[in-house]
């Protein structure tokens, strides 16, 4: 067996279960206790006190939940989600994912499976939490390559300069300035396009 990842802990974690009062409520409620996890239950909406950051992992109803039920836009929850499922209906499974279901339990729920629920929810929200970080981040490059290209075109036009000269000039100022090509570049394209309106 080769090494792993570390085996992860939920201690200091606490967990709110947002499903219509049921034995499944006792039952998970039950396991976040032998986990050493503080849990809370409410039904239909999240309180209005009920500050989010003190949540680490939420469990919905997939049965009767509903559009609109959370303070979130549908798969923008800011913690994991564990969806309790007992109707396999093409509709309700959706439903779960569009809300951003981490992992899932079948209900009936037992004495067991939470604690791998947890894991799983917990490791495949890093990673869209992750993805998302590093998608944010290539539209941004992306939206400041584009500003750097506009640039210099307006400065080859301008100055009638080729885009090797136009690019060097951009260079030249920000490294003069101590400040990044893309903020020259953006300052560039917004001076441009005041001057053409004060026309």
């Amino acid at each position: 067996m080769t090494a792993g990842r570390p085996i992860p802990s939920f201690e200091g974690w606490r967990a709110l279960v947002v499903h219509r009062p049921h034995a499944n409520v006792d039952a998970t409620l039950l396991q976040f206790e032998r986990l050493g996890i503080s849990a809370a239950h409410c039904w239909p909406e999240m309180a209005g006190d009920t500050g989010l950051s003190q949540w680490n992992v939420l469990v919905i109803d997939a049965d009767m939940g509903y559009d609109g039920q959370f303070p979130w836009q549908p798969g923008a929850a800011p913690m994991p989600i564990i969806a309790l499922i007992g109707s396999e209906a093409p509709g309700r499974v959706s439903w779960a994912m569009n809300q951003g279901a981490d992992a899932h339990l079948l209900k009936p729920i037992g004495s067991a499976g939470l604690y791998s629920a947890l894991v799983i929810a917990r490791h495949s929200f890093a990673q869209r939490t992750a993805l998302a970080g590093e998608i944010a981040s290539l539209r941004m490059r992306l939206q400041s390559r584009e500003a750097l290209a506009e640039a210099t075109a307006l400065l080859m036009v301008r100055d009638n300069i080729s885009s090797r000269a136009a690019f060097q000039k951009l260079r030249m100022q920000a490294m003069s300035e101590r400040r990044a090509i893309e903020l020259i570049a953006e300052e560039l394209i917004a001076a441009v396009d005041l001057e053409r309106k004060q026309r």
